[in-house]
C-alpha cells in the first residue's frame, strides 16, 4: 500500500544516528544522504528523514505512529534498546506481548529525538 514514509526532524545528525541504530537493528542499511534528507531503503519500502522544506520546525503528529516490522521479539527488543541508547525515549508499556482483536502481537514503542512515536511489531506465525 505504501511506497514511502518521510518524517520531519529538527537535527539531521541526531536523527540519523538514532535511525541508523534503530533500523540497523532490523537489518536496514544506514541512511543515504540526499541534500537535506536521509533515505533508508528495504525491499518493502523507503523511510526517510528530512528537515522541513519550509524552514519551520519539525513537529510530531499527536496520535500518529510509524510501525516497523521485526522478525522476532528479540529483534524488536534490540531495535527498542538501540533507540533508547541513541536519544529515543520509551513510551507506553514496556516491550512485550499484547493480546488484541488482531491476535497476539509483540510490541515495542518508543519516541525518536523529535517526539515521533514508533512501534516495532512482531507478529508470530499463525
Amino acid at each position: 500500500m505504501f511506497s514511502h514514509v518521510i518524517l520531519g526532524v529538527n537535527n539531521l545528525d541526531v536523527s540519523k544516528k538514532f535511525y541508523d541504530a534503530v533500523l540497523g537493528a532490523l537489518g536496514v542499511p544506514a541512511g543515504v544522504a540526499n541534500k537535506n534528507r536521509y533515505f533508508y531503503r528495504s525491499p518493502t519500502g523507503t523511510f526517510g528523514i528530512t528537515t522541513p522544506i519550509n524552514g519551520e520546525p519539525a513537529t510530531h503528529g499527536n496520535g500518529s505512529t510509524i510501525g516497523f516490522l521485526a522478525q522476532s521479539p528479540e529483534q524488536a527488543d534490540a531495535c527498542h534498546a538501540a533507540g533508547v541508547a541513541n536519544g529515543g525515549v520509551t513510551c507506553e508499556d514496556p516491550p512485550g506481548w499484547r493480546e488484541g482483536p488482531g491476535g497476539k502481537l509483540y510490541l515495542a514503542y518508543l519516541r525518536d529525538p523529535d517526539g515521533n512515536k514508533l512501534c516495532v511489531l512482531h507478529r508470530p506465525a499463525a
